[in-house]
């Protein structure tokens, strides 16, 4: 078996460090809602890589194959967009996005349950929306990946451009600019799937993860160096 189906196990342990790295974040900033989705979007992106990773070392299942498929194709990048949205935009506007993308995600969960599978089509090591004999469902992922697109890697891109502009602000313009790229990789992979090239989906995951990771880390320090500084001119 080749190496690079192991690689989600590797995605699933960043994934949960990095999800562990919010969740002290957010005891640290209770009211920061995007703190709290940007969470659920690193335990949902675990949660597809370890039904990758079970699929790896226990074989194809059905249950397990339409879990990933929720969690991967619906939830991959889209509760991290979510997270944007609350950090860029009014908080009615947010809430509304929010109950528009859960209805939609419920939706196409219960149709994914539903629809049964073509064995036919199976193929033990490669996982792939093509089993499903209600092949409609398919159109569900574009719309909630064009989402998570627009506002991750959309809200990435405007913020890296506003730090830009400003002095004293290069960290967080690569941070965010990390992001964009970080954010766009599992997309490019989700879309290589749909021509039969998981393996792919498995290495832009990896990487767009530890792009993203270390945007994040950057820009933490960076802030908490600003803290330092503004402490220490205030003393």
């Amino acid at each position: 078996m080749e190496f690079v189906y192991y690689l989600p196990l590797l995605t699933f342990s960043l994934s949960i460090a990095f999800a562990l790295d919010l969740f002290l974040h957010v005891q640290r900033k209770p009211n920061a809602t995007y703190l709290k989705w940007w969470m659920v979007g690193m335990l949902t992106y675990g949660a597809g890589t370890l039904c990758e990773s079970i699929n790896t070392i226990s074989g194809w299942n059905e249950t397990n194959f339409k879990f990933w498929y929720i969690t991967g194709a619906f939830l991959g990048g889209a509760p991290l967009a979510q997270g944007t949205i609350y950090l860029l935009l009014k908080r009615k506007t947010a809430n509304v996005l929010t109950v528009l993308f859960l209805s939609a995600v419920l939706v196409g969960s219960v149709c994914v349950f539903l629809s049964p599978v073509n064995d036919a089509l199976v193929e033990p090591m490669r996982m792939s929306g093509k089993v499903f004999r209600w092949q409609w469902i398919r159109l569900f992922s574009p719309f909630l990946n064009l989402y998570a697109v627009s506002f991750l890697v959309g809200g990435a891109i405007y913020s890296a451009v506003q730090y830009y502009r400003r002095q004293g602000t290069t960290s967080r313009f690569y941070g965010n600019a990390l992001i964009a790229l970080g954010g766009i990789l599992p997309g490019i992979g989700g879309t290589s799937t749909r021509f039969g090239h998981v393996e792919v989906l498995y290495v832009t995951e990896l990487i767009g993860l530890i792009l993203i990771f270390i945007a994040y880390r950057t820009m933490r320090a960076d802030h908490a160096t600003q803290s330092v500084h503004r402490s220490f001119l205030l003393a």
